[in-house]
């Protein structure tokens, strides 16, 4: 289907004066690679602090733990949080103090807990009894928070059934955890990645309020909330920008607790690296399955397995842009891989010139976040998706 002309907003997602250099930056490098802009993150990270200065920012280093992302956000005060020992013992390498840490992963090795208490760290979320009871043998004394079972309807990239347990269960382990000699520090939850219902929050939240009273009547004084993340990025579909999140939330917690709010968590991570993104790729190949078939499809040097998984069922839908001019026509999008399961967009149709040939160059932009991080290691023998910083 072709349309009269090939339009992108360009300018929506970069300066003109910053694609000049993207460009002259990758001229002469092998694609696929992502490229991660550090003064975005950096400002992102102002952005937060300035719309949730009643919030602490633990970094969800899973997002993008390039040591220099993690070194920026260090030097701009943030904590973080892990889901690994691997994942600490990078924060640790890079000289990130363990008070700044937390242990967000629900499970949990009882060797992991073991280690990384004896490097420090006290700060640990569980949502069961046999993990609440492998903390309480090797990491006594800590401070646990306890993970809600949440909806995830208005994410792009849900997280529900996995993580968190029903409030009743929740209840049960805050009692249980200080008869087993932990302290019963707080709750968390998460509303799903890349979340545009606010209400969301306003749902998790009143559930926090209630668990505080109930625990309150046992004598149990909790004392902190974790948010989670799900704050935006900016892909194809619109959100709400990061102030409008930021006053709702605040409005929330202050409707359900009143002027004193206990500690506030939040675990950022796309909504801090992803806008820095972008990862540059090449047509590997243009080509019709039959004769009189509609569209084209475009296989690229990149797919779900060289760092692109979240296009999985389409959620995640990136601003994708070539230079090239020409009438509009939709296409199906497709990585490099043996795999059939490597189709990107097929459903979604994206439109490019019909120009478009092999060995152009695409942008794929807001690519910061969950790419390098989730590509393979050899599959088909290509090597993890390269990434430089600028």
């Amino acid at each position: 289907m072709r349309k009269e002309a090939y339009e992108f907003p360009l300018e929506d997602f970069i300066s003109s004066e910053d694609f000049k250099k993207i460009k002259k930056f990758s001229k002469d490098k092998e694609t696929p690679f992502l490229i991660v802009n550090l003064q975005k993150i950096e400002r992102m990270y102002d952005e937060i602090i300035e719309h949730m200065p009643f919030a602490k920012i633990h970094y969800a280093v899973k997002a993008n733990p390039m040591d220099e992302v993690v070194l920026a956000l260090k030097n701009k005060g943030s904590s973080f949080d892990v889901a690994t020992v691997y994942e600490l013992d990078q924060l640790l390498r890079l000289g990130v103090e363990p008070e700044r840490i937390s242990y967000g992963n629900t499970i949990k090795k009882e060797k992991d807990i073991a280690y990384a208490y004896e490097k420090g760290i006290r700060l640990y979320v569980t949502d069961s009894e046999s993990d609440l009871k492998k903390l309480a043998k090797n990491a006594p004394g800590s401070r646990v928070f306890f993970r809600i079972l949440t909806e995830s309807d208005g994410a792009d990239w849900p997280l529900s059934r996995k993580f968190g347990a029903h409030p009743d269960i929740i209840y049960k382990l805050i009692l249980k955890a200080e008869s087993l000699g932990l302290e019963p520090y707080g709750l968390s939850f998460h509303v799903g990645s890349q979340q545009r219902d606010i209400g969301q929050w306003d749902n998790a939240i009143s559930k926090c309020k209630y668990l505080f009273e109930a625990a309150g009547e046992k004598g149990i004084k909790l004392k902190m909330i974790n948010l989670g993340g799900g704050f935006p990025a900016k892909y194809l579909s619109p959100a709400h920008d990061l102030e409008t999140y930021a006053h709702e939330i605040r409005r929330f917690l202050h409707e359900d607790f009143g002027e004193e709010l206990p500690e506030i968590l939040i675990e950022p991570g796309r909504s801090l690296a992803a806008d820095a993104g972008i990862i540059v790729s090449e047509v590997v190949m243009v080509s019709k399955k039959a004769r009189f078939n509609q569209y084209r499809w475009v296989f690229l040097d990149i797919g779900k397995f060289g760092g692109l998984i979240e296009t999985l069922d389409e959620c995640i839908k990136y601003p994708i842009y070539c230079e090239k001019k020409g009438n509009a026509e939709e296409v199906i999008l497709a990585g490099p891989t043996c795999d059939s399961m490597d189709i990107l967009y097929e459903h979604h149709k994206y439109a490019f010139p019909h120009t478009l040939r092999e060995g152009n160059r695409v942008y794929i932009f807001t690519t910061g976040a969950y790419t390098q991080s989730y590509s393979s290691v050899n599959f088909n023998g290509f090597p993890p998706l390269k990434a430089y910083v600028i």
